[in-house]
C-alpha cells in the first residue's frame, strides 16, 4: 500500500484552515529533493507556514509538497518530499499531528516481511500525543 502521510497532511491542513487557524508544518532538512531557504533553517529542520496567505501555487502530491514563498522579501519555491514532513499543526494552539520519522521505510519494509503474531498481527495502532 501507499503512504497515509500525504492524505493524512491534506486532511489535517484542510481541518486548520476550516478552523480559522494557520497551518504550519515541521520538515527534516537534507533529503534528496528537497529545496527549502536553508538560511531560515533551525539546525537539520525548518518550520514552514502552509497558509494559503503566506502561500501561492500549493500543490501535495503523494511524494513531494511544493509551494512559492517569500522569504526576506524574496520569492523561493519551496520543494519538500512528503516523507521529510515530521509534524503538521495549527501555529495557535499546536494541535495537529506527528508522524513517524520511519513510517515510509516501515511501510515498505512491512510488505517483505511477515507479520508477528506476537504484536498483534502487526495491525496499526494510534498513540494519543499531549502538546
Amino acid at each position: 500500500m501507499s503512504s497515509s502521510k500525504p492524505y493524512l497532511v491534506r486532511a489535517v491542513r484542510e481541518w486548520i484552515l476550516d478552523n480559522h487557524l494557520t497551518p504550519y508544518i515541521l520538515v527534516q532538512i537534507g533529503l534528496p529533493g528537497t529545496r527549502i531557504p536553508e538560511a531560515h533553517a533551525d539546525g537539520d529542520k525548518i518550520v514552514l507556514n502552509i497558509s494559503g496567505s503566506a502561500v501561492s501555487e500549493f500543490m501535495l502530491d503523494n511524494d513531494y509538497l511544493s509551494f512559492l514563498a517569500r522569504f526576506g522579501g524574496k520569492s523561493m519555491d519551496v520543494c519538500v518530499p512528503v516523507e521529510a514532513i515530521l509534524a503538521i499543526y495549527a501555529r495557535e494552539n499546536g494541535e495537529g499531528m506527528v508522524f513517524d520519522r520511519l513510517e515510509t521505510n516501515l511501510s515498505r519494509s512491512a510488505s517483505a516481511k511477515p507479520a508477528s503474531r506476537s504484536t498483534g498481527g502487526g495491525k496499526p495502532h494510534l498513540e494519543l500525543i499531549k502538546s
